[in-house]
């Protein structure tokens, strides 16, 4: 019995082989991916992303998705700098993947949602009944207001809470706007917006600037801002561009000018991505009106798809669809 066990062994063995080789075999014929996707991501994509995820997930279980949010710029910086292995970013400015990626780490880039900028507080901060769209910097100028932003070298929300009030002093003719507020309350500087929420929820700061998709999707009162300000018009594209923040660029010691220029979120697929087919399916995932544009859209951030992009000869043919080539587009 026990020879007949051991010469039955291999044959068992060899029968298990093939029929595991047959069924990669018939994953790899039907296209069903597998494997992990490693993405990067604006913290202001946090909550969509993650409902995205999970649809995504139900059509391919066989991913394991892993995602990392953090400012855009700290994203890009994870791979040009540290060398992080990563399959697609998503990026809160396209301008980031344009000068920070593009082209050794990546070859294009798609854009695909808005935004705008808004001043978030709640029940328990100071002037709340008094603040408005006139008068809110007045408000946080107060010495006994405090708020927040994110750091202007790690996340676009932060350069563009500089660019705000570089705009807010030209349109409300005040050019003290700029200085006075950017001198006030530097401790509350934090490295992405979303890092915000737990001080404004403890009241250890009273105003925030942050975008209004996340101050909708964690419940937050707000203060619309002027179209002139707010970075959400592309009509005002010349106005925004009148202002201007450096930043920290690629490498050490080097700096960026960055331009004020309507809000614009955009993605990419990094050139070393370790499992680019399943990359590639996320963004067509994320891309499809009826898919991910459908849930981005329910979060508060609106699609672009399809806009323009000067990459657009870079992009795969699977990809085309949602860019535009013509440059009347975003």
């Amino acid at each position: 019995m026990k020879k007949l066990f051991l010469w039955g062994l291999p044959l068992l063995m060899a029968v298990f082989a093939c029929t595991s080789c047959s069924n990669q075999s018939k994953k790899e014929a039907s296209g069903e991916i597998s494997g992990d996707l490693i993405i990067f991501h604006a913290g202001s994509l946090s909550v969509p992303f993650k409902q995205i995820v999970d649809s995504f997930k139900t059509i391919h279980p066989n991913v394991r998705i892993l995602r990392e949010a953090a400012g855009s710029v700290t994203c890009a910086r994870k791979i040009t700098e540290l060398n992080k292995d990563c399959d697609v970013i998503a990026s809160a400015d396209y301008e980031i993947i344009n000068k920070l990626l593009i082209p050794e780490h990546a070859g294009w880039n798609i854009k695909f949602a808005s935004n705008e900028m808004v001043i978030a507080f709640d029940e328990d901060s100071k002037y709340h009944g008094q603040i408005n769209k006139n008068n809110w910097y007045e408000i946080l100028l107060k010495e006994e207001v405090t708020y927040g932003r994110s750091d202007p070298n790690s996340d676009p929300c932060g350069y563009r809470s500089v660019l705000l009030t570089e705009l807010s002093s030209a349109f409300y003719n005040d050019p003290g706007i700029r200085s006075k507020l950017l001198s006030k309350d530097n401790e509350y500087i934090r490295p992405k917006e979303t890092d915000l929420l737990a001080l404004l929820q403890t009241g250890t700061i009273d105003y925030m600037f942050i975008y209004r998709s996340v101050a909708e999707q964690h419940g937050l009162k707000y203060i619309i801002l002027p179209d002139s300000i707010n970075l959400k018009k592309p009509g005002l594209a010349d106005f925004y561009a009148t202002a201007e923040v450096k930043i920290h660029g690629e490498k050490p010691g080097s700096f960026i000018i960055q331009q004020g220029e309507p809000m614009v979120y955009a993605i990419t697929v990094c050139k070393n991505a370790p499992n680019k087919q399943a990359a590639y399916e996320f963004v067509k995932y994320l891309l499809k009106k009826n898919k991910g544009m459908k849930i981005m859209e329910q979060n508060g951030q609106p699609s672009v798809v399809p806009s323009y992009t000067k990459t657009y000869d870079q992009l795969p043919e699977e990809l085309k669809e949602f860019a535009n080539k013509n440059q009347t587009s975003l």
